[in-house]
């Protein structure tokens, strides 16, 4: 079959919590939504074996083989380099040699980073990529970068996150001049260690950034900011704090709602309520962060991805392939503006 769009998506289907089945059935569904094409990665038997439980109506797709697989716990550097032949690997290769526009990866996101760098190379004027979190909002979508990419940042690679968070935030997320905070323990400028007020002077320098100034891990919900840089290992402790405090209100409710017959009652009249909070609240709906700085797009998503995850994985690829976000990035980057 023919597809609607000229754009193809390679997914490795063998990394995450629940391969291959709920990576390639979400495949699928977000083929069937978005109208593209698939490269199915992984070992072609168990690739086929779900394959064969779904509808698969109207979708391009081929199975490439790929017989390998990383685990989480492996190391990725060294993991690469014994296993030339794992999924993570031939899905990049695909995109490096042009068979796809996109990769959507839910495994190891050391290997799947490593890998996208490897075979597909960074942008000329990008120090490191960076891995760029959606994060919900009473108000816009704020992205989150770096995510865990980079432990160790100097300000410079900063500039360079707010830059990209600044195209991504603009093309796929509609913002029209994007209001970029930098997170730090307190709002004035004083306030931070060396690396904080030396990136804080540094971003001031930069009249092309529309730099808000210093955000507080507070407000990175609250719409106060559309783009929000820092170092990965911040980014990834707020990410992950993020997550448990999410995680365990939606416990309490549950908990408060199931303690007795009127609170069962009560449970009933705002289920539908409780449901979009959880929606809007939820990783799921966001499917994966985009590694921003190599040369093809890169979606990676949770490690316990489910279908769902990967369907909106699926979306996040396509809105950026068909934005141009990485030719964006690319001259935008080389002319220091954005």
């Amino acid at each position: 079959m023919t597809n609607k769009r000229p754009i193809r998506i390679a997914v490795d289907c063998m990394g995450g919590d629940h391969a291959p089945y709920e990576i390639v059935k979400g495949a699928i569904q977000g083929a069937q939504l978005y109208h593209i094409g698939l490269q199915l990665v992984g070992h072609p038997d168990r690739i086929q074996h779900e394959l064969n439980q779904l509808d698969t109506h109207g979708v391009d797709y081929e199975i490439v083989p790929a017989l390998e697989t990383i685990d989480m716990g492996e190391s990725p550097v060294a993991a690469l380099r014994k296993k030339k032949g794992a999924s993570i690997v031939v899905a990049s290769r695909c995109v490096a040699k042009g068979e796809s526009q996109g990769l959507v990866a839910a495994g190891s996101t050391g290997a799947a980073m490593t890998s996208a760098i490897f075979n597909m190379g960074r942008i000329d004027g990008i120090d490191r990529p960076a891995i760029a979190v959606v994060l919900p909002s009473t108000q816009n979508p704020c992205i989150l970068l770096d995510a865990g990419a980079n432990a160790d940042c100097i300000p410079e690679m900063l500039v360079q996150f707010a830059r990209m968070g600044t195209i991504f935030s603009s093309a796929v997320m509609h913002v029209k001049k994007p209001r970029v905070g930098l997170l730090n323990i307190g709002e004035e400028s004083s306030k931070g260690n060396s690396f904080t007020l030396s990136t804080h002077k540094l971003l001031m320098q930069h009249d092309e950034i529309n730099f808000i100034g210093n955000i507080e891990g507070r407000h990175l919900f609250d719409g106060s900011a559309d783009v929000v840089v820092c170092d990965g290992f911040t980014g990834n402790v707020a990410l992950k704090t993020a997550e448990g405090v999410g995680n365990m209100v939606m416990s309490f409710i549950k908990t408060e709602f199931t303690s007795s017959l009127f609170a069962k009652a009560s449970g009933l009249l705002v289920k539908n309520g409780v449901k979009r909070i959880k929606r809007k609240v939820s990783d799921e709906e966001f499917g994966g962060a985009l590694l921003l700085g190599v040369k093809g797009i890169c979606v990676i998503g949770h490690g316990g991805s489910r279908a769902y995850a990967i369907q909106n994985a699926i979306r996040v690829a396509t809105e950026a392939i068909e934005q141009g976000v990485i030719g964006k990035i690319e001259n935008k980057v080389l002319e220091g503006c954005v």
